[in-house]
């Protein structure tokens, strides 16, 4: 069955507009866990608009004590300072079971495209190799329809993450068969190439299913803004709980 990371994120976007440890976003994360979410995804960016280094620690050691996985995302060359000593740093710090590595440049509101794959790899390689020094699996995002997805494995990362924001906009406008498409053939291609599948960005219960039921072998999805959002109404257990029957209907 495809594994559900829940993306904690926006509970701390939440908590750092107003300053102080409310919401709390170990506590979120706890709420996920017990609801039997497979994993915590989180992306501690340059800015500390979200998640920062200091949330790192207990978070790892929730997640650890659950037996599952902690995810962290960042962009691998962006550089330290105050506050941020750079994603390598902070994966020494807690030992991630997988670090997915995405393009973001410092002012990027969110992850909107993939690495493009082209030209000299050399210095994704020895990004890769680092991570992987640490005993992490190493994902690379990418967009749907890249067609040098198979220079993933020659970066020596384990697995790619599919882009899903377009898929999620073609579906809410009732026409997702291209984009379906796209995401399958990119994830046969990456399949053929030994590397496994992860999938993220604007998924939702409205658009889960019919991803996981057109595009094969899926190993996990990382959801965060949809399912912060619907937990407002419906609370977090409910939410997780409802993402879970989703991924099952679909195993």
């Amino acid at each position: 069955m495809t594994r559900l990371s829940v993306n904690v994120n926006k509970v701390a976007v939440l908590r750092n507009s107003r300053g102080g440890r409310e919401p709390d976003v170990l506590a979120a994360a706890r709420a996920c866990l017990a609801a039997g979410a497979h994993g915590i995804t989180v992306h501690p960016r340059p800015d500390r608009r979200h998640i920062v280094a200091e949330d790192l620690p207990p978070l790892a050691e929730a997640v650890a004590a659950h037996g599952v996985e902690l995810n962290i995302e960042g962009n691998p060359f962006a550089p330290p300072r105050a506050g941020y000593p750079g994603l390598l740093a902070l994966c020494e710090q807690v030992r991630p079971a997988q670090v997915t590595l995405v393009p973001d440049s410092d002012g990027q509101l969110t992850s909107d495209h993939g690495f493009d794959l082209a030209g000299d790899l050399a210095a994704l390689v020895d990004q890769v190799a680092g991570f992987t020094a640490l005993g992490a699996r190493v994902s690379l995002f990418v967009d749907a329809g890249n067609p040098r997805v198979e220079r993933v494995a020659e970066c020596g990362a384990q697995r790619i993450e599919i882009y899903t924001g377009p898929y999620a906009e073609a579906h809410a406008s009732g026409d997702a068969g291209a984009a379906i498409a796209a995401c399958a053939d990119t994830a046969r291609r990456a399949q053929a190439a030994g590397l496994g599948v992860n999938a993220g960005h604007d998924l939702s219960q409205a658009n889960l299913g019919p991803f996981l039921a057109g595009v094969p072998g899926v190993e996990e999805v990382s959801i965060g803004h949809a399912l912060i959002g619907e937990a407002l109404y419906a609370g977090l257990d409910a939410t997780v709980r409802a993402y879970l029957e989703i991924l099952a209907r679909h195993g």
